[in-house]
């Protein structure tokens, strides 16, 4: 009396037997397969070799797309870099505002930019950046843990950017002095762009211009 095998026995059994095919090995050359690649039966040892060209084509995609990656984070860092050297370079403190927008238009390629502060010392009080800003909208930067990044909800900040009826999506950085709970400032940045800042993009790299930035406008505070 015989037991018909199911496919799932069949491989457990090889699964808990490997030397099966080294006790057996006729079987290897006698085994045919049915190939999606060559469109034909082939041998086990044909269809295995078609298995492992196919993992090692998707690991050199792999490898390629970590390399791209890797590549674009480079020239992200790289344009860090000048932008902070250009923010040491400032020659003084009322400088820093403009450098700092200018920066972000020339080096990172920012259609729109501007930043507000509040609480400045008086020598800066009638600035650009010193302008008045509501106080919703600095409850609204207190209530910012991390970069807002979406569409323009008509935010107020996207008012103060130039040609604001134009942007589309919008970036606002809060700026703060150290773990500080409240904000002294709101970095803002538009695109007419939909897809320039989406709510599902990673924030880690604005969250690095928005410290720096807090770093360095914070000579202009009370």
């Amino acid at each position: 009396m015989t037991t018909q095998l199911d496919s799932a026995a069949v491989a457990g059994y090889l699964s808990d037997n490997p030397h099966f095919f080294e006790e057996h090995s006729e079987l290897l050359a006698m085994v045919k397969l049915a190939s999606p690649l060559a469109g034909r039966t082939v041998s086990l040892q044909e269809r295995q070799m078609e298995v492992l060209r196919e993992k090692v084509k998707m690991m050199e995609m792999r490898l390629a797309a970590l390399m791209r990656i890797g590549q674009e984070n480079d020239a992200i860092m790289e344009k860090f870099q000048l932008w902070t050297r250009s923010l040491l370079l400032a020659r003084n403190d009322v400088d820093l505002p403009h450098t700092l927008i200018n920066g972000l238009h020339t080096i990172f390629d920012v259609p729109q930019a501007t930043l507000r502060i509040w609480g400045v010392a008086d020598v800066f009080s009638h600035t650009w950046f010193s302008e008045e800003v509501s106080e919703d909208a600095r409850l609204f930067c207190n209530g910012l843990t991390a970069p807002y990044c979406g569409a323009n909800q008509e935010f107020e900040a996207a008012s103060w950017l130039d040609e604001a009826e134009s942007i589309q999506s919008i970036a606002m950085l809060p700026l703060r002095t150290g773990a500080q709970p409240e904000a002294f400032g709101l970095l803002v940045l538009g695109s007419p762009d939909p897809h320039r800042f989406t709510a599902d993009m990673a924030t880690d790299f604005l969250s690095r211009i928005g410290e720096t930035a807090s770093a360095a406008l914070s000579c202009l505070l009370a």
